[in-house]
């Protein structure tokens, strides 16, 4: 799937998600969009997965109808993430176009 990181999302998990073509927001060049105009330009762009640590997307976005699926991150600390690759790797394939997946970050 291509997906595009936000910024919040710790570029280091790209090298676990080798199945995956990943583009961060600042590679793009789109750094300084608003979420809704961030959207429609990565369903332009053709990506199919937006992975974000901002908890508050899904209420201030209208997803339905969107085509791009996203997963949130509830967490932004790079040795927590790493520890929960397989549950991020496993969101981002199974979430559908207009959902929101959410994945625990919190270390047990």
């Amino acid at each position: 799937m291509k997906v595009l990181f936000d910024q919040g999302t710790p570029a280091p998990l790209r090298g676990y998600l080798q199945e995956h073509t990943v583009d961060t927001l600042a590679e793009k060049g789109w750094s300084d969009k608003d979420n809704g105009e961030l959207l429609d330009l990565a369903v332009r762009d053709g990506y199919e997965v937006f992975v974000t640590t901002d908890q508050n997307l899904r209420y201030q976005q209208n997803l339905a109808g969107r085509a791009v699926r996203i997963v949130v991150l509830l967490g932004t600390a790079w040795p927590d993430i790493r520890l929960r690759v397989r549950e991020i790797s496993k969101a981002i394939s199974s979430v559908r176009p207009g959902e929101v997946s959410e994945v625990s970050i919190r270390v047990l």
